[in-house]
């Protein structure tokens, strides 16, 4: 790919993806995962969506959902780790990634904004 934040979003997605199959087949969990499913897979989405801006502000938008589906995720990881659907272990890791895309975000917005004027 060589877009590192592509790269990141689209590895998290295919973390999400698995975690979700496994909630619902070894934990019988479908409604908080689903939920999951939905906002971790569409912060790459949006990045991907991004690449193909007509404009910086439109750049800078598809950006910024994706930056709220990056907290949005982080929420369910939290209430999914909270209710024992997954260990702390588990929760760790997939907070940990989540925040990196999350600052790696919000770095490439402040610097869009600042470079052209938005």
């Amino acid at each position: 790919m060589g877009n590192p934040i592509k790269e990141k979003s689209y590895k998290f997605a295919i973390r999400i993806v698995n975690l979700c199959k496994y909630l619902n087949e070894e934990k019988s969990e479908y409604i908080l995962s689903k939920q999951l499913l939905r906002s971790g897979t569409s912060i790459g989405a949006n990045v991907a969506e991004s690449q193909a801006a007509q404009s910086n502000a439109d750049f800078i938008n598809k950006l910024n959902i994706a930056l709220k589906e990056t907290l949005e995720s982080k929420y369910w990881i939290e209430l999914l780790t909270e209710t024992n659907y997954l260990t702390i272990e588990q929760g760790k890791s997939l907070l940990k990634d989540c925040t990196e895309i999350e600052n790696i975000l919000a770095q490439i917005v402040k610097t869009t904004r600042e470079r052209h004027g938005l």
